[in-house]
């Protein structure tokens, strides 16, 4: 039951983390990126086109031209000089969304004047702002940027057509409001697109919109632009099903790889192989060079007016992040996140989990940690050469948490339940099996499972010989008899242990003990009877004690028997014990009865006899039905068998009684320590042969 309990409870553990995984909490979202995260550490793009290039404001081009912003009239002018140099697009990463202050009527507002004098000296201005314009629609190459604000409003700046098929809208990211580019800039451009960044809940960037709504409007991204502009195309196509954004095409043949969100995950390079300019650069025409034919993106970078965001590599600009997202595109080294990805990985997930589910609990901790770690390096691995190779973003992170869980959880119950279980053996058989072997059985306790398993065993039963004078000597001192019997039982049981033999139980004053069980023993014969031999050895040691003490000596009688059994644990699930059963179990406990007939100490069943012959000297004592048995068996004691005695035997089964008297009495005189066999069967003898004697004798005690 608790085995079953232990199962449940991992079930219902990774039922609970399945679970986890199709919530798709922040959580989970930010060990799933910072594992891609990861990737793109150890292994960035190693594409890089040399098709982008970055123009960073910096602090010395403030230095040199003024603080920001500039007027017009200078941007003008550094456009110029990207045009000359023969930048094909040029991406503004900064908002111009007011007129020029420093230009033209703008810059004589800050003055107190009335509005005709205004006007009158504004005649003699430059229009800053209509220069910078002019440079624009001359040049044929700007992409301007809108941002996003969370507040509404009726702004809805004209932008590049947008084809929907399918419900598109309810899968983009929708914010309240737009901040277009100043109208007379946009006039000249070429795109206008959003510069915004995907939401993540650790703010590192690591997707990108390339569309995003307003309403019912659908705005394009800078990037989307700049593809668009790529390939000449004056629209764009957006295709929706049912899990998601499925395409976003700029025209047949070229389209952008997104999700369901129509993000684009930028696959980031080493920053250090991108061309980076400042502005002083771009008019010195030393570095045409660098810019002639590529995308170039302007974006500040002097202290306090950059804004700086985080990415898989570090902090880094938003122009150079732009960058990374054209690139991306430009090599066409995309990754990628089908909209099925997560069901799949849900899928795997809960087949792993139930796989470890049932293979663990059959596992031992020392093959549970290789497993672990083919599995998870398996996963890893799997997810990492799918990034690597394909592009494939696969998701390791949770499935990986997962199977460590389960595994720690599944170790943690077999470790308890497999301490439980050797506790659990000591306390069984500790007492009754010698240290070795009770480790031996803690290392496999497949060994003890409930039911049985045929196997022939040695079986030995033992009793006490001259109980009643002991009792008598005690009389009502019950503790006393108590004492005295256990430390005899204690003798004989140091002898069982330490010839491996395995206590089955104590009856009274009779034991029961077997070999070759729990653990093989492939001498369990000979083992068997030399225990035998050594508990009558320490039974002559332990009379010498106690007689001392004025305690009658105890006489013993054993039997043994070899026979083909069932063995096992015994009983019910909540209580058992590691016994044997079978009709040879029976035959050894009445072989010890009739070591007292017999006059021996020790009598053997047949195949007890015929494996120990070799090495143990036998001594054939009779051919015997035991009480409740019709079939005969011979049966042995441990002495050495003269050739007198064979004839003995020999006159005696074939019904030659008379002679078997004759035989019987020379017997003797070679056999002088077997005095009272020979008198027991003299007398049977004696008494007249049955007259369906057939060579056996039949019991009739116990």
């Amino acid at each position: 039951m608790k085995f079953f309990t232990s199962i449940w409870m991992v079930v219902v553990f990774a039922v609970v983390l399945t679970g986890i995984r199709i919530d798709n909490s922040d959580t989970v979202k930010i060990l799933r990126y910072k594992t891609w995260d990861y990737f793109q550490q150890i292994q960035p793009r190693a594409d890089v086109s040399d098709r982008v290039v970055v123009v960073n404001i910096t602090e010395s081009d403030l230095e040199r031209y003024g603080q920001w912003p500039w007027p017009r009239h200078i941007l003008a002018m550094f456009h110029a000089g990207l045009t000359d140099s023969g930048a094909v697009l040029v991406n503004y990463n900064v908002l111009f969304a007011e007129a020029d202050r420093m230009g033209g009527k703008e810059y004589l507002k800050s003055f107190p004047m009335t509005e005709e004098v205004r006007e009158q000296l504004g005649a003699y201005l430059t229009d800053t702002d209509g220069i910078f314009s002019y440079a624009i629609s001359e040049s044929k190459n700007v992409v301007l940027m809108m941002s996003v604000k969370n507040k509404a409003d009726n702004i809805i700046p004209k932008t590049t057509k947008i084809i929907q098929k399918g419900d598109v809208l309810p899968w983009l990211y929708e914010y309240r409001g737009i901040v277009p580019p100043l109208t007379q800039l946009t006039v000249g451009a070429k795109g206008i697109g959003v510069n915004v960044t995907s939401p993540e809940p650790d703010a590192v960037v690591r997707k990108m919109p390339v569309l995003i709504r307003v309403g019912d409007k659908i705005y394009p991204s800078m990037l989307l632009e700049n593809i668009r502009l790529v390939n000449r195309s004056k629209r764009i196509k957006v295709v929706a099903k049912e899990f998601g954004i499925n395409e976003v095409l700029v025209s047949k043949q070229a389209g952008i790889p997104v999700n369901h969100n129509a993000e684009m995950y930028i696959n980031y390079a080493d920053p250090s192989k991108y061309t980076q300019l400042s502005v002083e650069q771009v008019f010195s025409t030393e570095h045409a060079d660098k810019i002639k034919g590529r995308i170039v993106v302007v974006g500040m970078d002097a202290a306090g007016l950059s804004v700086l965001k985080d990415t898989p590599h570090g902090l880094t600009t938003d122009q150079m992040i732009t960058a990374q997202a054209l690139d991306t595109t430009m090599t066409g080294d995309y990754l990628f996140r089908t909209p099925q990805a997560d069901a799949y990985e849900i899928v795997f997930m809960s087949f792993l989990l139930l796989l470890l589910i049932l293979v663990l609990p059959r596992t031992s901790v020392l093959l549970a940690v290789p497993l672990l770690i083919f599995i998870e390096g398996g996963v890893a691995y799997g997810a990492f050469m799918a990034y690597a190779n394909k592009g494939f973003l696969i998701d390791p992170s949770f499935i990986m948490l997962s199977v460590f869980l389960i595994w720690s959880h599944s170790v943690y119950n077999n470790f308890a339940t497999q301490s439980r279980l050797k506790q659990q053996i000591k306390k069984q058989f500790g007492t009754y099996l010698s240290p070795d072997m009770v480790a031996q059985l803690q290392k496999n306790p497949d060994l003890l499972k409930l039911g049985g398993d045929s196997r022939e065993l040695s079986i030995m039963f033992t009793d006490v010989r001259g109980f009643t004078a002991i009792s008598e000597h005690y009389g009502k001192d019950v503790q006393g008899l108590t004492r005295i019997m256990n430390r005899y039982m204690t003798a004989m049981t140091e002898e069982i242990i330490a010839n491996k033999g395995t206590i089955d139980k104590y009856i009274g004053d009779a034991q029961m003990a077997f070999w070759n069980a729990p653990l093989e023993d492939t001498d369990h014969a000979e083992h068997s009877v030399n225990t035998a031999i050594r508990m009558l050895e320490s039974l002559k040691r332990f009379n010498e004690e106690v007689q001392l003490e004025g305690i009658p000596a105890f006489g013993m009688g054993l039997g043994i028997n070899t026979a083909e059994v069932v063995v096992g644990n015994m009983g019910s699930d909540q209580r058992f014990d590691y016994t044997c059963l079978g009709d040879g179990v029976n035959l050894a406990a009445r072989l010890e009865g009739q070591s007292k007939t017999y006059g021996v100490l020790i009598v053997l069943g047949p195949e007890t006899a015929r494996q120990v012959q070799n090495k143990i000297d036998v001594f054939e004592l009779d051919r015997i039905a035991v009480k409740g048995k019709k079939i005969g068996v011979r049966i042995y004691t441990v002495a050495k068998e003269s050739e007198h005695h064979r004839q003995f035997l020999e006159s005696y089964y074939e019904g030659d009684w008379k002679e078997a008297l004759k035989r019987l009495d020379t017997a003797m005189e070679f056999h002088n320590d077997m005095a009272d066999y020979y008198a027991n069967m003299q007398s049977r003898i004696e008494a007249g042969k049955p007259k369906d004697w057939d060579g056996t004798y039949r019991a009739t005690t116990k």
